[in-house]
């Protein structure tokens, strides 16, 4: 029985070490395979306090940390990024000129390598406009919307099957002004479109007005004639969100520090004001306040919006129903300035971009509360005022 015994034990081991290496995979568990998935982080940056310009940044979500694999400088300040929907194309707004005498600023268009996620120029282009501030793309990958916070207007440009992009087929030049010591001229700040890509949502924070515009998405153009909505005199939209799941959206608007809330009709597009909600805690007192950016959680159930001047998060609940917000809690982001912040796709983690102190912190969402808590860790960038974020195949 004893060498029985030991014989099989033998066998056994045998075997087993004979299927762990003809088929290793059947011994990886799922939560292996994921914590080998590579993660990319893309920062746009003024290149100030030494940046280096457009951050390429390896993330390892076990522990938090990152790598820099690579940094791209092709012209200054890439402050705002767009990832193409098929994720292999990266576009970036840069400030400075084609040249030293275009007071215009530079698209960029990226190939991504899919196996690191480094960038290489495919061509550039001129914006058209003063000051880039803000670039999107359509649902369909056809067309990149640019907006110019200086020169107070848009364009829209074609993007090409190799991922480049044209000459701008659009170009706006919006009027007016407002009651604010900011809002002497147009401000256009962001252009958001639809979720069927039929309209783009463009918030000018200098004329307080937010202007659907009707999107020809073959022609990479958009209309001439806008339905205007327009906001409470003062209150200075910057950025602009539509739910997901709902008939409502949402207005960031900086010089008021409040958040405007609309329904969305489902066939034409329009908006209809409903309320205004206020973004600063009572709690805290600062001299300077500037909203900066505004999102929702990965499930719908919760809204982020930055404050520049507090240096917090503002938290609010969703009601399902009626799209209406609820203040929860004001979150403190670890730094000076908060600029933009990106939810993390799997809606675990949230990074904010702190321009004045030169880093980015990353959040842990609470699954039950939507609360985002401090990890106490924190990136350094110069200057980082964007964040793109990319999960390679």
């Amino acid at each position: 029985m004893k060498q029985k015994d030991f014989l099989s034990y033998d066998t056994l081991r045998m075997l087993s070490r004979f299927l762990i290496a003809s088929f290793p995979l059947l011994f990886f568990s799922p939560v292996a395979m994921t914590q080998t998935q590579n993660e990319i982080l893309y920062i746009g940056t003024y290149s100030e306090n030494d940046s280096k310009g457009l951050y390429v940044l390896a993330f390892n979500r076990e522990n938090l940390s990152t790598e820099t694999i690579q940094t791209v400088h092709d012209k200054k300040s890439p402050t705002f990024l767009a990832l193409h929907p098929n994720e292999k194309f990266l576009y970036a707004a840069y400030r400075e000129g084609k040249d030293e005498h275009d007071p215009a600023g530079t698209i960029v268009a990226y190939a991504i390598d899919d196996k690191t996620g480094k960038l290489s120029m495919i061509n550039q282009v001129s914006s058209v406009g003063a000051s880039p501030c803000h670039i999107s793309v359509d649902p369909s990958g056809q067309v990149a919307f640019v907006s110019h916070y200086q020169g107070g207007n848009l364009s829209s440009f074609k993007i090409l099957k190799s991922g480049g992009i044209s000459e701008a087929v659009s170009f706006i030049q919006h009027q007016g002004s407002s009651v604010h010591p900011n809002q002497t001229k147009p401000h256009m700040h962001a252009m958001i479109p639809s979720s069927d890509g039929n309209w783009v949502y463009a918030s000018d924070l200098g004329i307080d007005q937010i202007l659907k515009y009707k999107v020809h998405s073959k022609k990479g153009s958009v209309g001439q004639k806008p339905e205007i909505f327009p906001t409470k005199p003062g209150s200075g939209p910057r950025h602009f969100l539509l739910h997901p799941d709902l008939p409502y959206a949402y207005s960031l608007e900086e010089l008021s520090s409040t958040v405007g809330i609309y329904r969305v009709d489902p066939k034409s597009g329009n908006l209809s004001f409903m309320n205004r909600v206020p973004m600063l805690s009572p709690e805290i007192q600062s001299d300077y306040n500037a909203a900066a950016d505004i999102h929702l959680s990965v499930d719908g159930e919760w809204l982020y919006a930055s404050n520049r001047g507090q240096d917090n998060l503002a938290i609010y609940h969703v009601d399902q129903e009626t799209g209406l917000l609820k203040l929860q809690e004001h979150v403190p982001t670890g730094g000076q300035h908060p600029r933009n912040f990106k939810v993390d796709e799997k809606g675990d983690l949230l990074f904010v971009a702190n321009m004045e102190s030169d880093n980015v912190v990353i959040f842990r969402i609470h699954d039950q509360s939507g609360i985002p808590e401090s990890t106490g860790t924190s990136i350094s960038i110069p200057r980082p005022v964007f964040i793109e974020q990319l999960f390679l195949k």
